[in-house]
């Protein structure tokens, strides 16, 4: 006889011996029911909800890198694609699509216009500060912005100008509207309103103070091995890899299972 199931013999005082009873052990369904009910009690009521909580912020956040993790593999096929296309040469025309060929390589021929010239401010070549300097270039009637490049913060800008037609080779780039992990980002310039330094590429708010429509792109000239000459350009190193986005998603799943699955059973450890 099972001595966890009957309840033990005992004797009275006449002598006799109780019956042997099978005591009653809740069954699986009735255990949850059980666990499920001391879940909503009074008691417990707030803990529920603060592992609930909990849960669902582990899995909002492993959601959030899985969209990240996606972000980052369209980043990756778009900088691939355009750099195994053509270089496309914008005085043979420009692409109504233009817009989409972000880190397309891409050279044009044409003429500065520093009168309308500005500057972004917050760029360091090494640890000294400085601009970069985006100057329109016409050509066929068209307008392009052109970051230039690092000049330093004090600097007489007319020294930097380049008359004459020039033809400038680097890649196509879109506009920031401001950084995304803090920056602040531009106001739009008022009518007749003319911002000379920007915290930001913006080119949308940027075309309202030209005297004339600009495309929605700017280029990014390459970088020219060993010219410390003023203005500097450069290209951003990029790095067409997944990052940690898909380990940080499982990690915060696991942490909602685990406050799923562990809080049924700390709860019954306190029967």
């Amino acid at each position: 006889m099972d001595a966890r199931l009957w309840r033990p013999f005992r004797r009275h005082s006449n002598g006799h011996f109780d019956r042997p009873v099978l005591l009653a052990h809740p069954c699986k369904e009735q255990r949850e029911k059980m666990i499920v009910k001391k879940m909503f009690s009074r008691k417990w009521l707030l803990t529920t909800l603060l592992v609930f909580l909990g849960a669902a912020v582990c899995i909002r956040l492993g959601i959030w890198q899985l969209d990240r993790l996606e972000s980052r593999r369209a980043f990756n096929t778009q900088v691939e694609t355009m750099r195994a296309a053509t270089l496309l040469d914008l005085n043979d025309g420009v692409p109504e699509n233009i817009a989409s060929m972000e880190w397309r390589a891409v050279t044009v021929t044409g003429e500065y216009d520093f009168a309308n010239q500005v500057a972004i401010r917050n760029q360091y070549n090494g640890d000294q500060y400085g601009y970069h300097l985006i100057t329109p270039l016409r050509f066929d009637g068209t307008v392009v912005l052109v970051n230039r490049g690092w000049v330093p913060a004090d600097a007489d800008w007319s020294g930097f100008d380049e008359p004459g037609r020039v033809t400038v080779t680097g890649q196509i780039r879109l506009g920031r509207g401001k950084p995304a992990i803090g920056g602040v980002a531009d106001a739009l310039p008022g009518d007749g309103e003319k911002l000379e330094v920007w915290n930001n590429l913006d080119v949308e708010k940027m075309s309202a103070q030209f005297p004339y429509p600009i495309l929605g792109v700017f280029i990014q000239p390459n970088a020219l091995a060993g010219d410390a000459a003023p203005p500097i350009p450069y290209q951003p190193e990029i790095e067409l890899t997944e990052g940690s986005h898909f380990g940080y998603a499982l990690q915060w799943f696991t942490f909602a299972a685990i406050l799923f699955a562990g809080y049924p059973f700390y709860l019954r450890k306190q029967d």
